[in-house]
């Protein structure tokens, strides 16, 4: 499973999501203007990000689920 494209696809999907909380998260400890002007920007990215590696996921099951 760990040499199959779409597995290491929806890997990848995951570490991005998880980039983009961690930097969110960062930005909201350090507080600041760069929060007040980016932190809805970031959430956006994020949301988004999380929506298609959900996708990707739904993808992954509904295509290896024959066997």
């Amino acid at each position: 499973m760990r040499t199959d494209p779409l597995f290491i696809a929806v890997a990848l999907a995951a570490v991005i999501v998880l980039g983009i909380l961690l930097f969110g998260i960062a930005a909201f400890a350090k507080g600041g203007e760069f929060n007040k002007k980016y932190a809805n920007k970031i959430m956006r990215w994020r949301i988004i990000a999380q929506f298609v590696a959900i996708l990707m996921i739904l993808g992954f099951v509904a295509l290896r689920q024959g066997g």
